[in-house]
């Protein structure tokens, strides 16, 4: 009963919340933002503890296994572009996690955070379940990790229409490249309102994105530290 219960109220805090952000396109409303946010203040106002919630509608996120398989369907009816444009999406994409992972470490030196701080931050860029492994093994805080994964994929799908916008960015390869590598589940999300073939480059640029930015985590990211270290 406990299941069905917070279940539907989960679903249906999402629903209201993605039909608020439809309305008004705020960034605060973004449903990856306000929705926890809703539910934080639902479950205490109930007093009702994280881990009876979390048991209750743990199903949902096991959901997220068939979701990311599921894009293997869109990818495979886009085989013969992929195929065609292969080397020019892994020269993108090796691009962009090593502009986002040298980007961060940058600013974070410039803004002087700690070392736990920084290992944390470094996986932003890519899907939570690897970026989480990536920061364990890098000596980072998985919770903080988490928490600027979903503020960089909200930033990224707010304001990544009008940055392909403004740069005239319009081949659905490229927008979907784009959004998927700087935004990833929520650049995805968003890449589907423009079009199948916006979703499907989407979809691998955050698989590859991800793939990728754990092998940086073993030959790049200790590298980095080691030279923070010192200066």
């Amino acid at each position: 009963m406990r299941m069905v219960l917070f279940t539907v109220i989960t679903y249906l805090v999402y629903l209201f919340v993605k039909k608020v952000y439809g309305k008004t396109n705020l960034p605060f409303f973004h449903p990856l933002l306000l929705t926890p946010l809703l539910l934080i203040a639902l479950i205490s106002f109930g007093h009702v503890s994280a881990n009876k919630y979390l048991d209750a509608t743990k199903w949902l996120t096991h959901m997220l296994g068939p979701a990311t398989v599921a894009f293997a369907v869109p990818i495979y009816k886009h085989l013969p572009i992929i195929k065609k444009y292969f080397g020019t999406i892994m020269i993108s994409i090796t691009s962009g996690t090593l502009v986002a992972i040298l980007s961060t470490f940058g600013l974070s030196k410039l803004i002087h955070l700690n070392v736990a701080f920084i290992t944390s931050i470094l996986p932003r860029s890519i899907t939570t379940p690897i970026a989480i492994e990536v920061s364990k093994d890098i000596g980072g805080l998985p919770a903080l990790t988490t928490v600027f994964v979903i503020l960089t994929g909200i930033m990224g799908g707010v304001i990544g229409p009008s940055v392909l916008k403004w740069l005239s960015i319009r081949t659905p390869i490229a927008k979907g490249l784009a959004l998927g590598m700087a935004a990833h589940g929520a650049g995805t999300n968003k890449a589907m309102e423009y079009g199948e073939q916006e979703a499907t480059f989407s979809s691998l640029a955050m698989i590859f994105a991800a793939w990728i930015t754990f092998i940086w985590g073993v030959v790049l990211i200790p590298p980095l530290m080691h030279f923070h270290s010192f200066f």
